[in-house]
């Protein structure tokens, strides 16, 4: 496949530089291939159709979208040339495409002396955006080239304008000079897209850049996400060696690649970018391998990037850098989001995390345990969905859960569900979910082909718990119907988050479609088609007391009725088993207030949550927050049957007549008590049901989601 990476220019250059504004930077072709060419503007080209018309060419005024020549801001010029159409369920995001040993042939050439300034480019495979995204720039690291998202620029380009810093080797461009060249874009940004925010995405170095701006501008709406911001430069590791390196030989310096290489970054993980990790060990071994092998060689284009009269202004460069960055914490307003790796051989970066939490106003942190500094350029880290996954996408003000979602791509899927290593994966690979769904005359079939494909569609069920039964509903429905099922959730699992840990349960769950559980978002839901999940129990049926297994905690009220109604929605009733096959719940809210100081903590707890329901609405309003205790037991099996469908196209009765409503409301209700006490009498017909005989059959016939069940039947022959 053939790619292109151009080169556009900021026409506005400072004017205290003494280089000329123009264009210095080299456009490459054939990312994936061997002998990559340099091009320059007006023989831009892919597959011998030019990609940078005439009018775009280096100097024009005409703003850039990715892949584009020209300069940045000008918010009507630019939508004109959007693309508006949705992403699809299970997109392909191109993650894994690129890897190390692309970056190193790219910046081979990028570091040819030019004579150049700074300068901005937008990276051709970044491809064009939706319509309405914001705009990111990306600020690099120590190395100045501005290639360290290229394992992203597919991803990121469908849902961001990418523009990427590049900072020439042989450049002595002060750090204040730095800061001014990126504040003029976010500002003429911010001029032309007052109600969008900015992403600045800081790499090491670039991290204390994004800082600096947003301490300069506490009114623009910015968006930050740092990757081991070198903040923590004073507490490196490698401080005691910066003299000798700096004092280095000149015929000595070319081991410094290598020695920077194990520093910056886990050699490993690089290499693993592009391995099937679903191979066996053998062939996975041997890919490796041949990556490893592949990228050693190419570990001498590091002196190219960091000559040695580079590497001491570069040097010089990241302590001003750090001391103007830590003078202004105080000031920076953003909406920050810091990516740790804890291990970093270069920087305190973990520790740097919490200090940088508790000075930040409004700052997230997640940590990765196996990464080093080169995260963004190593495996397991695919940055839109860290973006995705913690609430940071938006394309205004405000986030609105439900038009600012993006599905989630194909390798999301992959990740999630088959190489994870948490809640999401396995759940569903222990209890290798059965699903069976009714058709339109009462028969219950294999699969969800029972339930409509067309939205609107309301699932309404009973939960189990601690919604165990979650993980392999939303993976069925995108597996064999390629659905995004939207579900209602309780408002804390968007509170943020005070873990610092990887990518939690409930960033997978904001990842997989969960939805705040409001009428407005409801209201949005049914108004863009989409299959809704509601559990009138909530929270009390997810964390029920002992001795109430698939009892149903319903409100009086038929509240999501008559807004189906409205929109003439199809709702389908399911029932759920499976979680006294799983574990005994030992100790439930009774139990655990008595017990000192952990009571204390849960009341804390349940004063804090926001509440979906009041008292007055019966025992369902009784939402006591707490993590019971659970002994493990050997996993059984998940069953799920889902209804005959419920139309409500033509029953206008619902909307005036309150009587009809409740009568339909009581006819879900019963729906799913039935489902629930059919798959709790068939379950018992399963030879499949225990782990074991499972996973038997697993080593010779099939994946997890395909062990065969007990035949289904009508329930009238029960």
């Amino acid at each position: 496949m053939t790619s292109v990476l151009s080169f556009r220019v900021c026409p506005n250059f400072p004017r205290n530089l003494d280089f000329k504004s123009r264009f210095g930077g080299r456009i490459m072709c054939n990312l994936d291939g061997d002998n990559p060419r340099a091009l320059y503007p007006g023989s831009v080209s892919v597959n011998g159709v030019p990609v940078a018309k005439e009018s775009e060419k280096i100097g024009s005024s005409v703003a850039g979208v990715n892949g584009h020549v020209g300069g940045i801001g000008g918010e009507k010029d630019r939508d004109k040339r959007k693309d508006s159409a949705q992403l699809e369920v299970l997109w392909d995001d191109g993650f894994g495409s690129a890897s190390m040993k692309d970056y190193l042939d790219i910046a081979k050439d990028m570091t040819k002396p030019d004579g150049g300034p700074p300068r901005w480019f937008s990276p051709v495979e970044c491809g064009r955006p939706l319509k309405g995204s914001p705009l990111l720039l990306f600020l690099p690291g120590m190395d100045g080239v501005g290639l360290g998202l290229i394992m992203h620029h597919r991803a990121l380009g469908k849902v961001f304008e990418v523009q990427c810093l590049h900072i020439p080797v042989y450049d002595r461009t002060p750090f204040e000079v730095l800061v001014d060249i990126v504040e003029e874009v976010v500002r003429k940004e911010h001029a032309s897209s007052p109600n969008k925010p900015i992403y600045l995405v800081g790499d090491s170095l670039g991290g204390c850049l994004a800082l600096a701006v947003a301490a300069r501008n506490p009114m623009v709406d910015l968006v930050l996400i740092l990757a081991n911001p070198a903040t923590s430069l004073e507490m490196s590791q490698l401080k005691p060696l910066f003299p000798i390196l700096e004092a280095l030989p000149d015929e000595l310096h070319n081991t410094v690649p290598y020695l920077l290489s194990f520093v910056m970054g886990e050699p490993v993980k690089m290499a693993m970018v592009n391995v099937d990790q679903k191979l066996p060990p053998s062939r996975m071994l041997r890919q490796l391998s041949e990556n490893l092998t592949a990228l050693l060689p190419r570990l001498s284009v590091i002196s190219d990037i960091i000559p040695k009269d580079s590497l001491v202004w570069k040097l010089k460069l990241l302590k001003s850098a750090a001391a103007y960055a830590n003078s202004r914490l105080h000031a920076v307003k953003a909406e920050v989001l810091v990516l740790a790796s804890l291990k970093d051989n270069m920087l305190p970066s973990g520790d740097e995390a919490k200090r940088l939490s508790r000075m930040l106003k409004n700052c997230e942190v997640r940590t990765f345990v196996e990464n080093g500094h080169a995260l963004l350029l190593e495996d397991g880290i695919n940055l839109l969905t860290v973006i995705r996954a913690t609430g940071k996408y938006r394309r205004s003000r405000r986030l609105d859960y439900v038009t600012d979602f993006l599905p989630p791509s194909l390798s999301e899927l992959k990740f999630g569900f088959d190489q994870n290593s948490g809640f999401f994966r396995w759940v569903p690979n222990f209890t290798s979910p059965v699903m069976l769904s009714t058709l339109g005359d009462g028969k219950i079939v294999q699969g969800l082909s029972g339930v409509p494909s067309e939205g609107p569609v309301i699932l309404v069920g009973n939960h189990m718990l601690m919604g165990f039964e979650l993980p392999g509903l939303v993976e069925a429905f995108l597996r064999e119907k390629e659905i995004m099922v939207r579900g209602l959730a309780h408002p804390t699992l968007f509170a943020p988050s005070s873990s610092n840990n990887e990518l939690s349960s409930f960033d997978y769950a904001r990842l997989f479609g969960a939805v705040p559980v409001t009428a407005s978002n409801f209201f949005k839901l049914f108004s863009t088609k989409s299959h809704v999940l509601l559990y009138p129990g909530g929270a009390r049926e997810a964390l029920h007391y002992k001795g109430e297994e698939y009892k149903l905690f319903w409100p009086d009220r038929p509240e999501f009725v008559r807004m189906a109604a409205k929109f003439n929605a199809t709702i389908v009733p399911f029932g759920v088993v499976g979680e006294d096959d799983l574990a005994e719940l030992v100790l439930d809210y009774d139990d655990l207030m008595r017990i000192p100081v952990v009571n204390d903590v849960i009341r804390k707890s349940v004063d804090e949550a926001v509440k979906v329901r009041t008292a007055d609405e019966g025992e369902v309003g009784n939402e006591n927050l707490f993590l019971p205790g659970l002994l493990p037991k050997i996993p059984g099996r998940f069953y799920y049957l889902f209804g005959k469908p419920i139309e409500t196209q033509g029953k206008e009765e619902l909307l005036r007549d309150r009587k009809s409503a409740e009568e339909m409301y009581l006819q879900i209700k019963s729906e799913v008590a039935s489902s629930i006490a059919y798959l709790l009498k068939k379950r018992d017909e399963d030879p499949y049901r225990n782990i074991i005989d499972r996973t038997i059959y697993r080593l010779f016939s099939t994946p997890a989601q395909d062990v065969p069940s007990f035949s289904p039947e009508t329930k009238r022959e029960v």
